[in-house]
């Protein structure tokens, strides 16, 4: 009973529906990239890569002849995340031109060297080939002490297009209350959380879902902000050839 009470709520973590309002600490954030995801995903065919893969858990949403998970090579990475290949932080193990598109999701902010990064996402996508990158915007530190970045819309489309990218579509995800909402359970998530997922069960369904309905039901109501949100999607083209 347990054990299955577990795997549903893991179910729920990165595509939240109804349930997630009460047991997802993150459940605008995962909501809104989710289908900010789903939809740019529809464009993306054939052979993909997913940089920064961990637990691949936006793979369903791709229609891909071929989808491979790429992290970089730790004990931990190894053990935890559900990757195909592992490099070593600088060059990834493909052949030039290797695909037709490349998935990376909230990663780009943990890379401090961000020119050299794109340059390989660049030489592993064929010609014309498709980058779907997102990245957070307003969000607290993350994954200390490897937590580099934060980037604008202008600072993005400036980054892309020097490194050889093509803007396609960019759009900003939670432009409005909801965002001020996640960030009240960001802050609930860091001082309440426990080793025990009972007792955070508990904590999510007392503290935070009240903040997650609230926003979602205030969202409709007030106007959108769009210099404030939560985070950003990005769908490029290898431009050049």
């Amino acid at each position: 009973m347990m054990r299955a009470l577990r795997a549903y709520v893991r179910t729920q973590q990165f595509d939240p529906g109804i349930v997630g309002l009460l047991v997802n600490p993150f459940y605008h954030a995962r909501r809104g990239l989710y289908c900010a995801i789903r939809k740019a995903g529809l464009r993306m065919k054939g052979s993909l890569l997913d940089v920064g893969c961990g637990r691949k858990p936006y793979q369903a949403l791709f229609q891909a002849d071929e989808y491979i998970g790429l992290e970089i090579d730790t004990p931990e990475n190894r053990l935890q995340k559900n990757a195909d290949y592992y490099y070593d932080g600088e060059s990834f193990p493909f052949s030039p031109g290797r695909f037709d598109g490349v998935i990376c999701n909230q990663v780009l902010e943990h890379v401090f060297a961000p020119d050299r990064f794109l340059a390989e996402i660049r030489r592993v996508l064929c010609p014309g080939g498709q980058l779907l990158l997102t990245v957070p915007f307003v969000w607290d530190e993350h994954e200390q002490p490897w937590d580099y970045a934060r980037y604008s819309t202008f600072g993005l489309k400036s980054l892309l297009e020097r490194n050889g990218f093509e803007i396609i579509e960019q759009c900003k995800i939670n432009a409005d209350v909801r965002t001020i909402f996640q960030l009240i359970n960001a802050y609930l998530y860091k001082i309440l959380w426990t080793r025990g997922p009972v007792l955070n069960l508990l904590i999510c369904v007392l503290f935070m879902a009240p903040a997650n309905i609230l926003g979602a039901l205030l969202h409709r109501l007030l106007p959108e902000n769009p210099d404030l949100y939560l985070d950003q999607l990005v769908l490029a083209r290898k431009a050049g050839e």
